[in-house]
């Protein structure tokens, strides 16, 4: 088949056995370094939630439920890793028998190949993505709720929110948003819904408030709607503010509560708007917002960035040398998309922008190769 289709002013590439050769060479490799990252980590985490073993009732069951339910969550954050370490091993392990040598002297260029290595991972981040925005977070919540009661018997969380028991109240928060301000790590719950109870079981009072926070000494809750039950009938009184006299430990909340990077972009985008609409700074909800919008970017920039590897240093390398450039690849990335995206929110740059100033740069690195060694 013609590369140019009719009706096509332009190449429409065709799929070839060569092709195939590397895609099914990149999958093995990627899905093989995949499996042994996720494992890893999961295996460390295992570790550190058995040493808690006792602890409220928390058994090693929980233990390990605990690690199933976020395993989601750690194989997306392990692919982009395992895709730049399993293109190394993938196509390095062509260049060392020499197939690598052999499909450039048949005509194909390293574009072309590095295309068909890029369209494997391009298939399975798809995948990956999705993930991340069903199971992950899913799996977050359910680690959450279980941190929660391994650190106080008292609280629970469910799909409806934070539950929690104090003395004859019974507590409900529909949502909580970690803030950035005067106490470091804390945490402003939101719809709170506060239930009096008397001794004998009977609603006495209920309380609603827009949000409650902790101030570093008591708790405040804003927009308050109290309603008091008597013979006579329902009282209902408004309020701006009020102090809530509440045993809840806002440390282990700010602990509890699900990292901004752990949310679905759905989740991330209601607490952005949520935190605007009050005045207040979105900013460490935008950057994971935006970090995960352009994650599917950064993963092929990254395996593209590698592939020079493949063509060069890794054709004489062995097994060890391969995931040793990997890994140091897979740091420096961190690190310097870490420092890039700091850098460029202390100066200003949107957070849109500085999370896609990383993916740029490396594109722009790839571009250049390319181009230069066709």
């Amino acid at each position: 088949m013609s590369g140019r289709a009719r009706g096509f002013p332009f190449a429409v590439p065709t799929i070839k056995r060569v092709d195939w050769l590397v895609a099914l060479s990149m999958l093995g490799a990627v899905l093989t370094a995949w499996l042994v990252l996720t494992g890893f980590q999961a295996s460390t985490q295992l570790v550190r939630q058995l040493a808690h073993v006792g602890r409220n009732g928390y058994t090693a069951s929980n233990a390990v439920l605990y690690v199933l339910v976020t395993l989601p969550r750690r194989a997306y954050e392990m692919f982009g890793n395992a895709a730049l370490i399993g293109g190394l091993l993938g196509l390095g392990g062509l260049a060392a028998s020499g197939e690598l040598t052999a499909l450039r002297a048949a005509g194909l260029s390293r574009l072309r190949i590095a295309a068909s290595a890029a369209g494997v991972v391009a298939i399975l981040v798809v995948g990956v993505v999705i993930l991340g925005e069903t199971l992950a977070p899913w799996g977050d919540q359910q680690a959450q709720a279980m941190d929660l009661r391994m650190r106080a018997s008292s609280l629970g969380s469910t799909s409806s929110g934070l539950w929690a028991r104090d003395g004859d109240n019974i507590i409900n928060a529909r949502g909580a948003v970690l803030r950035v301000g005067s106490v470091a790590g804390s945490v402003q719950l939101t719809d709170v819904r506060v239930f009096t109870l008397t001794p004998d079981g009977q609603l006495s009072r209920f309380e609603w408030a827009k949000t409650a926070e902790h101030d570093g000494h008591q708790w405040i809750m804003h927009g308050v709607r109290r309603s008091t039950l008597d013979a006579q009938g329902v009282h209902t009184t408004l309020l701006p503010t009020e102090r809530w006299q509440s045993s809840l430990n806002p440390q282990v909340l700010a602990q509890s509560a699900i990292q901004p990077e752990h949310l679905s972009m759905r989740d991330l985008y209601r607490n952005m708007t949520y935190l605007e609409s009050n005045g207040e700074s979105p900013a460490s909800y935008a950057v994971a917002f935006w970090a995960r919008v352009f994650y599917p970017l950064n993963v092929l920039v990254l395996v593209l960035c590698a592939m020079p590897f493949a063509f060069g240093t890794l054709r004489s390398g062995g097994l060890g040398k391969r995931i040793f450039i990997g890994m140091l690849l897979a740091v420096a990335w961190y690190f310097l998309q870490r420092v890039i995206v700091n850098f460029a929110i202390v100066y200003g740059i949107g957070p849109m922008l500085a999370n896609l100033l990383p993916a740029t740069i490396l594109s722009l690195s790839a571009w250049l190769y390319f181009r230069r060694r066709r």
